[in-house]
Order: structure tokens, then C-alpha cells, then sequence
């Protein structure tokens, strides 16, 4: 009977890893996030009013919106890079600098302007409001390009006032699977995009936040 204690054991390891995994995956998809801006509705919702897939991540600035706003306007691989792990994503050739400075000729001004996730692939500006919220939108096929795309995607940033002067940033991404084979190719980019989203709330913290006069949010 030693077999069916084994295949029990391997049985309750099986769903003990599978509940860890799920476990993770729900934490990911909402770090740093409140209930209240889980639920919240937020620009650039309505492109997407049906995502198969959304994942809602925040984080607190000791800094007004006027501060953080213009490290969110030069986002992108033509322009101020995404303040994550810069080694990483060039060790698969996409030629990102994060920059350290606000560089007035990086800053995107109106929809439609171009934001590169890498050379030749970029993602179009869908909305934007200054100080307030900056909305992306498009998607990368399995070649690497936007062409073939096997769902839609929009990428929200949001930035919300506090009133001890400090800003919530919150990020949102959503995703409209157009093929039922989508959910297989977005399900494991989407953990990797949790570990370069919770880097680059960071880095736009710590840019936004580098005057000693700025205040700490609670």
C-alpha cells in the first residue's frame, strides 16, 4: 500500500504548490494596491470594458502629482526608459537607459505620440491629462512586433492628490484576449511584468521624491 500513501502525498504536495502559485499570482496582480482603487474606475477602463485579464498596482509618493508627472511623461525606450532593470532588458537587445533627469524633448505631449517598448515596438497614447493620468494602448504579437497581436492591452497611470500633499500612482493593466490561445502567451509575461512594474513604481518614487522637502506619505 506504500504506492497509494505516495500518490496521496504527491496529490496533497500537488495542491499545496498550486495553491502557493495562486496565492502569488492574486498577490501580483494587485501590489500595492488598495481595496478602494481595486474596485475604482479608473481612465482608460472604457477602452477595454471587458479584459480578460487585469492587474491594478500602486504605490505612495511623498511628492505632489506636478513632481511624479513628468517621470511618467517620458516613459518608454525612446524616451526617458521605464526606470526598472535596465541590465536586464538589454541583455535581450531593447537599448533602454533609464534616465535620472527630466528631459524636456523626452516628454510626451498629446494622443497619438509613439511610446517604444523597444526598438520598432511600440505602444500609442490613447489618453492623456497632465498631473492627473496618462493611458497607453496596443499590444505585442508572438514575433515580437504589434503585428497579429493575439489580444488587446491598455496601460493606465493614474495619479491621485492626497491631502497631506503626498500622490497615490496607481498603475492598471488590462487585457482583451482576441484569440482563445491569447491567455497562454499574456499568463507568464504578466508575472514578469510584476516584477519590472513593482521596480519602476520604485523608481519613479525615489526620482519623484529626491527634494528633503518633499512629505512622506503615510
Amino acid at each position: 500500500m506504500g504506492w497509494i500513501r505516495g500518490l496521496t502525498g504527491a496529490a496533497v504536495f500537488s495542491a499545496a504548490a498550486a495553491a502557493v502559485i495562486l496565492a502569488v499570482r492574486r498577490a501580483s496582480l494587485r501590489w500595492g494596491a488598495t481595496d478602494e482603487e481595486l474596485l475604482a474606475k479608473l481612465a482608460g477602463d472604457d477602452l477595454l470594458p471587458r479584459p480578460d485579464l487585469v492587474a491594478t498596482r500602486a504605490i505612495s509618493i511623498g511628492a505632489p502629482p506636478s513632481a511624479v508627472w513628468p517621470w511618467l511623461a517620458q516613459l518608454g525606450q525612446n524616451r526617458g526608459g521605464f526606470y526598472t532593470y535596465d541590465w536586464l532588458e538589454n541583455l535581450v537587445g531593447v537599448e533602454i537607459h533609464s534616465a535620472d533627469t527630466v528631459v524636456p524633448e523626452f516628454q510626451i505631449r498629446s494622443v497619438g505620440d509613439a511610446v517604444n517598448l523597444a526598438p520598432g515596438v511600440a505602444l500609442s497614447v490613447a489618453s492623456i491629462h497632465e498631473e492627473s493620468d496618462l493611458v497607453l494602448r496596443g499590444a505585442v504579437g508572438p514575433d515580437g512586433t504589434g503585428a497579429g497581436a493575439p489580444y488587446d492591452f491598455t496601460w493606465a497611470f493614474v495619479l491621485r492628490p492626497r491631502a497631506d500633499g503626498s500622490t497615490r500612482l496607481i498603475v492598471r493593466e488590462r487585457y482583451a484576449y482576441l484569440r482563445r490561445w491569447a491567455g497562454a502567451l499574456v499568463e507568464p509575461v504578466e508575472m514578469v511584468s510584476f516584477v519590472m512594474t513593482e521596480r519602476m513604481l520604485r523608481g519613479i518614487r525615489r526620482r519623484s521624491e529626491r527634494s528633503p522637502s518633499r512629505p512622506t506619505p503615510s
